[in-house]
């Protein structure tokens, strides 16, 4: 059985436990995790994450880790997802990709992925799907035809991918957001729970509404 914990102690965290949980009852014994806890920086060591585990440290205490040990980041924010993968220096920490066993992939033989993706529940991709490393896909998310996603992207639940699409790194999709074919979707871009996107946003700009259109604070 593999070490392994998860950085972030909050209602997430809980929730990929949970995952943790569900992928081991489809291994054999010897695939299996052992989780062994929480990491985060804003919860005291040794305080109880409901009846889950307990946190054993921040950053320090995980690049301090003697041994080898699986993490799973479980952060919603697609900047602090980058910024906690790029602080972690220690050469016994893996990023293995938690995946849902719900999830569905037409064509396996063209389906690429990176590293420390968490895929949960009712996610599917069809043909010639390629995702990158540190993503979240939070439920109900389809990917279509030709997708490619890069890196730290965090997709809420019912997200629907069409076809040809190509993202970039550190978007943020709200929950039930449509995004329509053959789009390039740079980085730092926030698109709106129900927005559908019909054009190419700008970099670092937010999106609202049907159709999406650029929102200005």
């Amino acid at each position: 059985m593999k070490d392994i914990a998860i950085y972030g102690a909050g209602g997430l965290g809980r929730e990929i436990y949970c995952m943790i949980d569900l992928v081991n009852k489809g291994k054999d014994k010897e695939e299996q995790f052992q989780f062994i806890g929480f990491f985060d920086d804003g919860i005291e060591n040794g305080k109880p994450v409901s009846h889950f585990g307990s946190v054993l440290g921040g950053m320090e205490e995980l690049n301090a880790w003697d041994k080898p040990l699986s993490l799973v980041i479980a952060i919603g924010d697609p900047r602090s997802r980058y910024s906690v993968s790029s602080r972690i220096k220690n050469p016994n920490i893996n990023f293995p990709n938690l995946i849902h066993p719900s999830f569905t992939v037409a064509d396996l033989e063209t389906f690429k992925i990176g590293k420390g993706n968490v895929i949960t529940g009712d996610c599917s991709a069809t043909v010639n799907v390629i995702i990158g490393d540190f993503n979240l896909f939070n439920g109900y998310i389809v990917m279509g035809h030709d997708v490619t996603i890069g890196n730290h992207n965090v997709f809420m639940p019912a997200i629907h991918i069409s076809g040809e699409i190509v993202i970039g790194n550190q978007n943020k999709f709200g929950v039930g957001s449509i995004l329509i074919q053959q789009l390039k979707i740079g980085n730092g871009v926030t698109i709106g729970a129900g927005a559908v996107l019909f054009t190419k946003p700008k970099d670092g700009g937010t999106y609202i509404g049907n159709p999406a259109k650029l929102f200005k604070f």
